[in-house]
Protein backbone atom coordinates (compact mmCIF):
# COMPACT_ATOMS: atom_id res chain seq x y z
CA UNK A 1 0.00 0.00 0.00
CA UNK A 2 2.83 2.38 0.87
CA UNK A 3 4.49 1.59 -2.46
CA UNK A 4 1.32 2.43 -4.38
CA UNK A 5 0.94 5.65 -2.42
CA UNK A 6 4.53 6.59 -3.16
CA UNK A 7 4.02 5.94 -6.87
CA UNK A 8 0.90 8.10 -6.89
CA UNK A 9 2.72 10.93 -5.14
CA UNK A 10 5.55 10.67 -7.66
CA UNK A 11 3.14 10.62 -10.61
CA UNK A 12 1.40 13.79 -9.43
CA UNK A 13 4.71 15.61 -9.08
CA UNK A 14 5.96 17.65 -12.02
CA UNK A 15 9.24 16.18 -13.21
CA UNK A 16 10.78 15.01 -16.47
CA UNK A 17 9.26 11.52 -16.16
CA UNK A 18 5.71 12.67 -15.40
CA UNK A 19 5.90 15.38 -18.06
CA UNK A 20 6.79 12.70 -20.61
CA UNK A 21 4.03 10.38 -19.40
CA UNK A 22 1.36 13.09 -19.44
CA UNK A 23 2.22 14.30 -22.93
CA UNK A 24 2.39 10.78 -24.35
CA UNK A 25 -0.97 9.94 -22.78
CA UNK A 26 -2.40 13.15 -24.24
CA UNK A 27 -1.10 12.18 -27.66
CA UNK A 28 -2.55 8.67 -27.42
CA UNK A 29 -5.93 9.72 -26.01
CA UNK A 30 -6.36 12.63 -28.43
CA UNK A 31 -5.26 10.47 -31.34
CA UNK A 32 -7.72 7.70 -30.48
CA UNK A 33 -10.63 10.15 -30.31
CA UNK A 34 -9.58 11.86 -33.53
CA UNK A 35 -9.08 8.58 -35.37
CA UNK A 36 -12.78 7.77 -35.08
CA UNK A 37 -13.74 11.24 -36.31
CA UNK A 38 -11.34 10.87 -39.21
CA UNK A 39 -12.96 7.59 -40.24
CA UNK A 40 -16.27 9.47 -40.43
CA UNK A 41 -14.71 11.91 -42.88
CA UNK A 42 -14.73 14.87 -40.48
CA UNK A 43 -12.43 17.84 -40.92
CA UNK A 44 -11.00 17.51 -37.40
CA UNK A 45 -9.30 14.13 -37.44
CA UNK A 46 -6.51 12.40 -35.53
CA UNK A 47 -3.82 15.06 -35.85
CA UNK A 48 -6.18 17.89 -34.89
CA UNK A 49 -7.31 16.08 -31.75
CA UNK A 50 -3.71 15.25 -30.86
CA UNK A 51 -2.68 18.88 -31.12
CA UNK A 52 -5.64 20.00 -29.02
CA UNK A 53 -5.02 17.44 -26.28
CA UNK A 54 -1.24 17.99 -26.29
CA UNK A 55 -1.59 21.76 -26.21
CA UNK A 56 -4.10 21.64 -23.37
CA UNK A 57 -1.84 19.33 -21.34
CA UNK A 58 1.23 21.48 -21.89
CA UNK A 59 -0.66 24.70 -21.14
CA UNK A 60 -1.83 23.26 -17.83
CA UNK A 61 1.67 22.16 -16.88
CA UNK A 62 3.02 25.62 -17.71
CA UNK A 63 0.80 27.05 -14.99
CA UNK A 64 2.12 24.63 -12.37
CA UNK A 65 5.70 25.07 -13.61
CA UNK A 66 5.45 28.84 -13.28
CA UNK A 67 4.00 28.50 -9.78
CA UNK A 68 6.73 26.15 -8.55
CA UNK A 69 9.82 27.38 -10.39
CA UNK A 70 9.21 31.00 -11.29
CA UNK A 71 7.66 31.91 -7.95
CA UNK A 72 4.56 33.02 -9.77
CA UNK A 73 1.53 33.92 -7.69
CA UNK A 74 -2.08 33.28 -8.48
CA UNK A 75 -4.09 30.35 -9.74
CA UNK A 76 -1.97 27.86 -11.73
CA UNK A 77 -5.06 26.79 -13.68
CA UNK A 78 -5.81 30.30 -14.92
CA UNK A 79 -4.01 29.64 -18.20
CA UNK A 80 -5.73 26.26 -18.62
CA UNK A 81 -9.10 27.93 -18.11
CA UNK A 82 -8.53 29.95 -21.27
CA UNK A 83 -8.10 26.72 -23.24
CA UNK A 84 -11.69 25.69 -22.56
CA UNK A 85 -13.07 28.99 -23.83
CA UNK A 86 -10.55 29.29 -26.65
CA UNK A 87 -11.22 25.82 -28.04
CA UNK A 88 -14.71 27.04 -28.91
CA UNK A 89 -13.30 29.00 -31.86
CA UNK A 90 -11.79 25.83 -33.27
CA UNK A 91 -14.98 23.87 -32.66
CA UNK A 92 -17.12 26.42 -34.49
CA UNK A 93 -15.07 25.80 -37.62
CA UNK A 94 -16.23 22.17 -37.71
CA UNK A 95 -19.97 22.98 -37.51
CA UNK A 96 -21.79 23.28 -40.83
CA UNK A 97 -25.41 24.23 -41.48
CA UNK A 98 -26.51 22.23 -44.52
CA UNK A 99 -30.24 22.77 -44.21
CA UNK A 100 -33.08 23.66 -41.91
CA UNK A 101 -32.70 20.38 -40.02
CA UNK A 102 -29.23 19.36 -41.21
CA UNK A 103 -26.44 20.51 -38.95
CA UNK A 104 -23.18 18.56 -39.01
CA UNK A 105 -20.02 18.84 -36.96
CA UNK A 106 -21.54 19.23 -33.49
CA UNK A 107 -20.16 15.88 -32.31
CA UNK A 108 -16.72 16.73 -33.67
CA UNK A 109 -16.78 20.14 -31.99
CA UNK A 110 -17.81 18.56 -28.69
CA UNK A 111 -15.08 15.95 -29.15
CA UNK A 112 -12.45 18.67 -29.56
CA UNK A 113 -13.68 20.37 -26.39
CA UNK A 114 -13.58 17.05 -24.54
CA UNK A 115 -10.08 16.32 -25.86
CA UNK A 116 -8.98 19.68 -24.45
CA UNK A 117 -10.54 18.82 -21.08
CA UNK A 118 -8.72 15.46 -21.06
CA UNK A 119 -5.47 17.26 -21.84
CA UNK A 120 -6.02 19.67 -18.97
CA UNK A 121 -6.69 16.76 -16.60
CA UNK A 122 -3.49 15.03 -17.72
CA UNK A 123 -1.49 18.22 -17.40
CA UNK A 124 -2.75 18.64 -13.84
CA UNK A 125 -1.89 15.03 -12.98
CA UNK A 126 -5.52 14.01 -12.64
CA UNK A 127 -4.93 10.68 -14.37
CA UNK A 128 -8.03 8.96 -13.01
CA UNK A 129 -10.39 11.58 -14.41
CA UNK A 130 -8.57 11.68 -17.74
CA UNK A 131 -8.65 7.90 -18.20
CA UNK A 132 -12.31 7.51 -17.20
CA UNK A 133 -13.34 10.43 -19.43
CA UNK A 134 -11.36 8.98 -22.32
CA UNK A 135 -13.07 5.58 -21.96
CA UNK A 136 -16.51 7.22 -21.75
CA UNK A 137 -15.72 9.37 -24.78
CA UNK A 138 -14.65 6.38 -26.85
CA UNK A 139 -17.84 4.52 -25.90
CA UNK A 140 -19.86 7.58 -26.89
CA UNK A 141 -18.40 7.92 -30.38
CA UNK A 142 -18.17 4.18 -31.16
CA UNK A 143 -21.23 2.59 -29.54
CA UNK A 144 -23.79 5.13 -28.36
CA UNK A 145 -24.39 6.50 -31.86
CA UNK A 146 -26.17 3.24 -32.67
CA UNK A 147 -28.55 3.73 -29.74
CA UNK A 148 -29.07 7.36 -30.70
CA UNK A 149 -29.89 6.36 -34.28
CA UNK A 150 -32.48 3.82 -33.15
CA UNK A 151 -34.14 6.30 -30.82
CA UNK A 152 -34.18 9.15 -33.33
CA UNK A 153 -35.55 6.91 -36.06
CA UNK A 154 -38.87 6.81 -34.20
CA UNK A 155 -39.11 10.59 -34.29
CA UNK A 156 -38.55 12.60 -37.41
CA UNK A 157 -39.36 16.11 -38.47
CA UNK A 158 -39.04 18.01 -41.70
CA UNK A 159 -39.87 21.41 -43.08
CA UNK A 160 -42.59 21.97 -45.64
CA UNK A 161 -43.02 24.96 -47.95
CA UNK A 162 -46.38 25.74 -49.53
CA UNK A 163 -46.99 28.47 -52.07
CA UNK A 164 -50.56 29.63 -52.57
CA UNK A 165 -52.01 31.79 -55.30
CA UNK A 166 -53.51 34.57 -53.14
CA UNK A 167 -53.34 36.01 -49.65
CA UNK A 168 -57.10 35.41 -49.41
CA UNK A 169 -56.40 31.73 -48.78
CA UNK A 170 -53.70 32.18 -46.10
CA UNK A 171 -55.91 31.36 -43.13
CA UNK A 172 -57.56 28.46 -44.96
CA UNK A 173 -54.18 27.03 -45.92
CA UNK A 174 -52.76 27.36 -42.41
CA UNK A 175 -55.81 25.69 -40.89
CA UNK A 176 -55.51 22.80 -43.35
CA UNK A 177 -51.81 22.34 -42.64
CA UNK A 178 -52.33 22.38 -38.88
CA UNK A 179 -55.22 19.95 -39.15
CA UNK A 180 -53.51 17.53 -41.52
CA UNK A 181 -50.04 17.45 -39.93
CA UNK A 182 -48.42 18.03 -36.59
CA UNK A 183 -46.83 21.38 -37.32
CA UNK A 184 -45.11 24.18 -35.40
CA UNK A 185 -43.41 27.43 -36.34
CA UNK A 186 -45.86 28.28 -39.13
CA UNK A 187 -44.63 31.37 -40.96
CA UNK A 188 -45.95 33.40 -43.88
CA UNK A 189 -43.08 34.29 -46.22
CA UNK A 190 -42.36 35.78 -49.61
CA UNK A 191 -43.12 33.50 -52.57
CA UNK A 192 -40.09 31.57 -53.76
CA UNK A 193 -41.38 31.70 -57.32
CA UNK A 194 -41.24 35.50 -57.28
CA UNK A 195 -44.74 35.73 -58.78
CA UNK A 196 -46.56 38.84 -57.60
CA UNK A 197 -49.65 37.99 -55.57
CA UNK A 198 -48.46 34.56 -54.47
CA UNK A 199 -47.82 33.89 -50.78
CA UNK A 200 -45.44 31.37 -49.22
CA UNK A 201 -46.07 29.40 -46.04
CA UNK A 202 -43.40 27.45 -44.14
CA UNK A 203 -43.94 25.02 -41.27
CA UNK A 204 -42.18 22.28 -39.34
CA UNK A 205 -43.89 18.89 -39.58
CA UNK A 206 -43.45 16.64 -36.52
CA UNK A 207 -43.71 13.12 -37.86
CA UNK A 208 -43.73 11.03 -34.69
CA UNK A 209 -45.07 7.85 -36.27
CA UNK A 210 -42.59 8.09 -39.18
CA UNK A 211 -45.37 7.34 -41.66
CA UNK A 212 -45.60 10.59 -43.62
CA UNK A 213 -42.84 11.54 -46.02
CA UNK A 214 -42.21 15.07 -47.33
CA UNK A 215 -43.41 13.90 -50.74
CA UNK A 216 -46.69 12.58 -49.30
CA UNK A 217 -47.27 15.89 -47.51
CA UNK A 218 -46.54 17.87 -50.68
CA UNK A 219 -48.95 15.76 -52.76
CA UNK A 220 -51.70 16.15 -50.15
CA UNK A 221 -51.28 19.92 -50.12
CA UNK A 222 -51.14 20.22 -53.90
CA UNK A 223 -54.63 18.69 -54.12
CA UNK A 224 -56.00 22.02 -52.92
CA UNK A 225 -57.00 24.40 -55.71
CA UNK A 226 -55.32 27.42 -54.13
CA UNK A 227 -51.94 25.66 -53.74
CA UNK A 228 -49.49 26.43 -56.54
CA UNK A 229 -46.90 23.94 -55.39
CA UNK A 230 -45.52 22.38 -52.21
CA UNK A 231 -42.13 20.89 -51.40
CA UNK A 232 -39.80 19.98 -48.55
CA UNK A 233 -38.16 23.05 -47.04
CA UNK A 234 -34.44 22.37 -46.47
Amino acid sequence: MDTIRSILVFMRDLNIVTIFIRLVMAMLFGGALGLERGKQGRAAGMRTHIFVCLGAALTTMIGFFALENLKSSGDPLRIAAQVISGIGFLGVGTILLKGRFQITGLTTAAGLWCAAAIGIALGAGFYEGAIITFVCSMLTVTLFWRLEYKLNKKYRRFGIYVEICSDEHVREAINFIEKSFRVTDVQVTKPRSGITGNVGIEANVHNRDFSTTPRDAAETLEEKDYVVFALESL
